[in-house]
């Protein structure tokens, strides 16, 4: 058995999720565990350098992880042919310009998304990323959620018979800044930064729907911004430019042909009364299931009960003990490290790989469609993407 560095240059990595998920629960945790085997036992180790814009974060950053490279010139790093995969986590507004000058440098691509902030960028740096014959990939990161590959499992066992419908509800209450600290960025609710509900989180919902429950074909969607005044990081208020909610309804064409129908609900200003902070419901002929980040509970055809309606008795049906617990037959490791030890076999001996930049353009695609759905008022049809 042999080691091989892959040297790895990780953009944008002092935000919440670039620094959490991608450097310390997948690179470092990577890196402690030895490297990524390869279908022959052999070792990959990644070799990262952090780059960013605060060079005293940055070196912080570094030291506190045990890595010994890091820096604040991008074009440097590029240029050093040592590294040969570029990583980004940054804002998505530059996205598709580091991607561009990556690829042009020779690098193998993986980034966060969404790709870009309009679907014509993400086509463009997709289909760059095709020519260039280099490798690339973009964050499917809920497919691996322990919740979402019980749900898998007993999809691919048949369990639901002919699928009918899935509702995904997501959200919780992000606190405003004046009565209680908040718990997410300030940019996120402010548009001419890049946030906004439907941007963040559509871009989700197609990955999750495309490869577990249908094709998306047509969206309804009406977005809103419930909380109109929040506070920032230096306490100051700012006006929400950003929806903050966002309620959507699709058709989808099944695995099987047979149509499937699609409820997206997702608000930051709601409190949560429901096994998790997303929950997945998925209804058909023979059973139901609903999945939530770790777990993942099923309710068979025999094993419905039979409620009665009577709206002047108290009801007493213990509804949410009805439903029987999908065991944990595996061990689950963290979804961003499985899917980065995925890519980095992908780059080394060329293990197939679906999650590319193409797949990262449908997200985008689905969010512009969702958002012109809300400015006209109307349902708006999914096209096959062509790249």
């Amino acid at each position: 058995m042999t080691t091989q560095r892959l040297g790895l240059i990780m953009h944008g990595v002092t935000g919440r999720m670039g620094m959490n998920q991608h450097l310390i629960r997948s690179i470092v945790a990577i890196r402690q565990q030895g490297g990524v085997t390869l279908s022959n036992g052999d070792k990959v180790l990644p070799d990262p350098i952090l780059i960013g814009r605060n060079a005293e974060k940055i070196e912080a950053l570094a030291r506190a992880h045990g890595i010994e490279r890091w820096g604040t010139d991008l074009d440097a790093a590029l240029a050093n042919k040592e590294d040969t995969v570029f990583f980004d986590a940054g804002t998505t507004q530059m996205r598709p310009t580091l991607l561009a000058k990556a690829i042009r440098a020779g690098k193998h691509v993986y980034c966060e998304k969404p790709i870009a902030t309009n679907l014509n960028e993400a086509v463009e740096i997709a289909r760059l990323a095709e020519k260039s014959g280099l490798k690339h990939g973009a964050v499917q990161d809920k497919l691996f959620l322990p919740g979402l590959r019980k749900l898998d499992m007993l999809r691919r066992a048949g369990f639901f018979g002919k699928m009918l419908s899935v509702r995904i509800e997501f959200g919780y209450w992000v606190f405003e800044g004046d009565l209680q600290p908040i718990q997410r960025p300030s940019w996120n609710y402010r548009a001419e930064d890049g946030g906004g509900m439907i941007l963040d989180m559509m871009c989700h919902w197609r990955y999750v729907l495309d490869n577990m429950f249908g094709e998306v074909r047509s969206i309804s969607c009406l977005g809103t911004t419930h909380i109109p005044q929040r506070w920032d990081e230096a306490g100051k208020p700012y006006a929400c430019t950003a929806d903050d909610a966002a309620y959507a309804t699709a058709e989808l064409t099944g695995h099987n042909g047979e149509p499937v129908v699609a409820q997206l609900n997702m608000s930051w200003a709601t409190r949560v009364r429901r096994d998790d902070l997303v929950t997945f419901h998925v209804d058909g002929t023979h059973g139901s299931a609903v999945a939530g980040l770790s777990d993942c509970r099923a309710q068979s055809r025999v094993n419905t009960p039979r409620p009665v309606w009577n709206p002047d008795v108290k009801q007493t049906m213990p509804f949410f003990d009805q439903w029987q617990e999908v065991p944990d037959t595996e061990t689950y490791d963290n979804g961003f490290k499985i899917q980065w030890e995925h890519f980095i076999r992908h780059v080394v001996e060329n293990e197939p790989y679906r999650y590319t930049l193409p797949d990262g353009a449908k997200g985008v695609q689905l969010v512009e469609a969702a958002l012109q759905s809300w400015r006209e008022r109307r349902w708006v049809d999914v096209p096959a993407l062509q790249i």
